[in-house]
């Protein structure tokens, strides 16, 4: 077999001689323009930027690398390009050639350019981007067959990438490649590289990080990258990269020396019989390594998961009859199906608004009912809320999660296609007088056990402990039969292994449904979600929303007018009048008091959901006391204009938080 791979390598090497490489080009990956700044066509920053792109055809790198700069103060503009460390310098210059026209075309006026290829990076910026580690975004791929032992190749693969980082940040040229044997008949390759500008530190830093996004993106897959402006890994079970240096094979040294292993055709017939025998043992060689071709053809590019962008995929697959590209786990449903569905996001097929943006019902070809959420360009955080939601959501399945079925990113839209709720959210339903009648207790009830069922399911059951930090009625969708399903991931966060908390200094929810210590000090956690859900439980069972509650006499909040019924002994005065005829006595208190219990100020009084699902469930176990709720989370508005003593009004900030600097 060696035999057989070292003669068909000599022969297409040989061919390859007397041809150009400038034939083919390269082959793209991905890109991002960052539509949030654009330059104005034929104006000074365009002159510069024509200078950066003609600078870069013509440049010489060094170590496959080259940075430059063009232009003064505001159109000042930053540019570099990076070769992959294994590819010839003709590769790396016809690559780059290739990338300056494509990048054009693909962002015409945006100001910050980052553009992928198998063989090289491209990137400019008005802003400087030279010897600066950069995170963001980060790109995914992988191929979709799995290994048949996901732990030992994983545990190969991770040895592998580690023994490849500290052998390129000891390099100049920040790259390294691996081989590793996984068994006596499978070798992993793996390689890495950074931008020959970052320190080792830095460089170590990038790659390290890029490789601990692998098991959550790639675990068990026999193939799988991760790429940012920064630095790239990368692992396969064929060889992507050339195994030795790329120069001494297609350009000899200045001594004159050949290559030892590379024969020069002397003549028209050699070159005819070489290219004879070689498209013999190519037809060998293809069907001796159909899996590796088949291995290929699967790989997919996944949703930029940190920069919120999504990747144009390779395969197309059926959804429910129409066009789509997609991955097994992120559809990308085409723009124009989804301006067909909804009529051009028409007015009267417009749902509803929330802080991503407007929300749309539309129809498919084939009867499908879908609901499309679509980012608000002047939304502050419906970007951030678009990758979390495909991140998080589209990997989770539960009867208590709404369904995501795809995600579209096309002519600066920012799209995310779900399953159809014909009843909408909860809280259309729970706080208008005249639809929540359609609530009696055993409706509700059976509402309250599905809340907490998906909670569980989030926290304790899924793949990933995901905290949800957004729970409330209107995230709450139902279905045409009632049943709820958590909506909105926008702001959910993962925890990993052990950990049981964490902090931000970014808060974002909704004031009423927060846990004092979220809002107060930036700390999350599960019991931050249990609050939340104490908080709405007592909204299905008052009807009354915690946000604009208020009770004349001592302007209470909805938690602390609950509490003081139930230490009065005075529970069912909490209930909504619409219940008095179906709720069962016994259950409504029982809901009261874990509503109680879950709203508790310090988070380790509040119980767990599952501890939540077995009190709401028993009929038998004895529930602990509560102590006093968290404090009231709002606002005392300004005495009305009459003067009277009696009429001091309270009232609740409603709006949804994207960004709090906690006090």
């Amino acid at each position: 077999m060696s035999f057989f791979r070292f003669f068909l390598t000599l022969s297409v090497l040989s061919l390859l001689s007397l041809t150009t490489e400038a034939q083919n080009n390269p082959t793209y990956i991905y890109h991002v323009c960052a539509n949030t700044t654009t330059f104005i066509r034929n104006s000074t920053y365009q002159t510069n930027l024509n200078s950066l792109l003609s600078a870069f055809s013509s440049a010489t790198a060094i170590n496959g690398f080259y940075n430059t700069t063009f232009g003064e103060n505001s159109n000042r503009i930053y540019g570099l390009f990076l070769c992959r460390g294994d590819v010839s310098t003709t590769t790396c210059r016809n690559c780059v050639t290739f990338a300056t026209g494509d990048a054009i075309q693909r962002c015409p006026v945006e100001k910050q350019v980052m553009i992928w290829y198998d063989e090289c990076f491209l990137r400019y910026s008005n802003e400087s981007i030279f010897s600066i580690r950069s995170d963001w975004p980060t790109v995914y791929l992988i191929n979709t067959q799995n290994d048949t032992d996901p732990i030992r190749f994983n545990e190969v693969q991770a040895m592998a990438m580690n023994d490849a980082v500290v052998q390129a940040e000891s390099v100049a040229k920040r790259f390294a490649t691996k081989e590793a044997s996984i068994s006596g008949f499978e070798t992993l390759y793996s390689l890495v590289q950074c931008t020959p500008d970052l320190s080792s530190k830095d460089c170590d830093w990038c790659l390290r990080l890029a490789i601990g996004q692998l098991p959550r993106c790639c675990f068990g897959q026999i193939g799988g990258r991760v790429l940012n402006p920064s630095c790239l890994v990368r692992y396969e079970i064929y060889p992507f990269y050339n195994g030795t240096s790329p120069d001494s094979v297609i350009n000899p040294s200045a001594s004159g020396s050949k290559p030892k292993w590379i024969p020069i055709a002397a003549s028209l017939s050699a070159v005819l019989g070489l290219a004879l025998l070689s498209s013999f043992a190519f037809a060998i060689w293809r069907m001796r390594n159909s899996r590796e071709d088949k291995e290929n053809s699967q790989e997919v590019q996944l949703l930029d998961l940190r920069g919120g962008n999504f990747v144009n995929e390779y395969s197309n697959e059926n959804f429910h009859g129409e066009r789509v590209e997609g991955s097994q786990e992120f559809p990308s449903i085409q723009l124009d199906i989804i301006h067909a569905a909804t009529k051009h996001f028409c007015d009267e097929n417009r749902l509803g608004e929330g802080g991503f943006g407007p929300v749309y019902k539309g129809t498919l070809t084939d009867g499908k009912e879908i609901a499309v959420k679509r980012l608000s360009r002047t939304s502050g955080q419906g970007l951030l809320e678009f990758k979390n939601e495909v991140m998080l959501i589209a990997r989770l399945q539960h009867r208590n999660l709404v369904r995501l079925l795809g995600c579209c990113m096309e002519d600066n839209e920012t799209l995310l296609v779900y399953e159809y709720m014909p009843n909408r959210s909860l809280d259309v339903f729970l706080f208008d007088s005249s639809m929540s009648v359609q609530l009696d207790w055993q409706r509700r009830f059976s509402i309250i056990i599905g809340i907490a069922r998906g909670i569980m399911y989030l926290h304790e059951d899924s793949r990933l402990r995901i905290i949800h930090r957004d729970l409330k009625a209107s995230n709450i969708l139902l279905d045409g039969e009632m049943n709820p399903k958590i909506s909105d991931f926008g702001m959910a966060r993962i925890f990993g292994g052990n950990q049981t908390e964490a902090n931000t200094k970014r808060v974002v929810g909704t004031y009423g449904y927060m846990a004092p210590e979220y809002a107060m000090e930036g700390l999350f956690s599960v019991k931050s979600d249990i609050f939340s859900f104490g908080v709405l439980l007592l909204e299905i069972i008052s009807g009354k929303k915690n946000n604009g509650f208020y009770f004349y006499e001592h302007c209470e909040s909805l938690l602390t007018f609950a509490w003081k019924l139930w230490s009065e002994a005075q529970g069912m005065q909490l209930i909504d009048p619409q219940l008095a005829e179906s709720c069962v006595e016994s259950e409504v208190l029982k809901c009261i008091h874990i509503g109680l219990l879950c709203v508790q100020k310090d988070p380790v009084d509040r119980p767990t959901m599952s501890s939540v699902i077995l009190m709401l469930k028993s009929e038998t176990i004895t529930l602990p006391k509560p102590t006093e709720p968290a404090f009231f989370v709002g606002r005392v508005a300004a005495e009305p204009a009459l003067p009277s003593t009696d009429n001091i009004v309270c009232s609740v900030n409603e709006v949804t938080l994207s960004n709090v600097s906690p006090r």
